[in-house]
């Protein structure tokens, strides 16, 4: 609450302040309506990420890793070069270095190995196998993550964050 003091009848006037409710994991739907999306954004990206990094670090693999030997699978026998792993992960990595640094940890495990004059990459027997693994481990946590969550419920909300994110990028550019 703000105080104002009128000096006209030397009287003070309580008037509230206007503010963003408070983060309320039990609020009403009224509630969170006014709740600051940034935030809760931002709670639930901590937490899932730092959820499955914990659980790839049970597995001694880090995200940047796993999302490479996706990379690398995905481009099948004709491989994938080091640059392009690098470009097609560079909006979801930590830094510039990560990706790099992913491959060259793969690469010494013996889950990748770089072929031909360009380097191309691809899984070794071992890195499909890890690949397994931690694909089965991965589908678990997102069976975690997502219990009590229905498919609709989950397009409907990432749908809303894409038209925010659109929202913002248009005001941004004027469009």
């Amino acid at each position: 609450m703000t105080r104002t003091v009128n000096t006209q009848t030397a009287h003070t006037q309580t008037k509230p302040v206007t503010r963003q409710s408070p983060a309320n994991p039990a609020a009403t739907d009224d509630e969170l309506a006014s709740q600051p999306v940034g935030y809760w954004t931002g709670v639930a990206q901590r937490a899932v990420v730092g959820y499955l990094r914990d659980s790839l670090a049970r597995l001694d693999v880090a995200q940047p890793m796993w999302w490479t030997m996706n990379q690398v699978l995905a481009a099948g026998e004709r491989g994938i070069g080091r640059e392009t792993v690098a470009e097609r992960l560079a909006d979801v990595a930590d830094d510039a270095y990560a990706v790099p640094r992913a491959v060259d940890q793969l690469l010494c495990r013996g889950w990748l190995t770089a072929t031909g004059p360009d380097g191309t990459l691809h899984l070794t027997e071992a890195g499909l196998e890890a690949h397994a693994r931690i694909k089965r481990r991965v589908d678990e946590i997102r069976a975690e993550v997502h219990e009590g969550v229905t498919d609709e419920e989950y397009v409907a909300a990432l749908k809303v964050l894409r038209r925010m994110q659109a929202n913002v990028a248009r005001v941004r550019t004027g469009a």
